[in-house]
């Protein structure tokens, strides 16, 4: 049974998720718009809506794990100390992951654009 902490949730997964989103609509976007060809609005067109789709898939998933924690979760952002191990469902866990891993692929499609 896999674990994660009310604090980390709501300071960690949350925020990075919401980065992802930003960084998704943002930069995709931008290089849909400016770019001159064709294939290359086709390919980051399609990469858009599968991050979309995998967000989508995502905050569905956290949404459970909110409402189910939402006392518990509460209590943290109103006091740090308040944390607590939540036990997540296999649909949660699986979310969790697939956040993490979401962050770490935008954060490398960013630093390989920047180069």
């Amino acid at each position: 049974m896999q674990t994660i902490s009310a604090y980390n949730v709501i300071n960690d997964v949350i925020p990075k998720l919401n980065t992802v989103e930003k960084r998704v609509e943002g930069t995709l976007k931008e290089i849909i718009e400016t770019s001159q060809l064709p294939a290359q609005i086709e390919r980051y067109t399609k990469l858009k809506m599968e991050f979309q789709l995998e967000l989508t898939m995502i905050r569905m998933n956290l949404e459970h794990l909110l409402k189910r924690y939402s006392q518990e979760l509460e209590a943290v952002v109103n006091d740090s100390r308040q944390d607590v191990l939540l036990t997540l469902d296999a649909y949660e866990a699986t979310a969790i992951e697939n956040a993490k891993q979401l962050y770490q692929r935008v954060q490398a499609f960013q630093n390989k654009g920047a180069t």
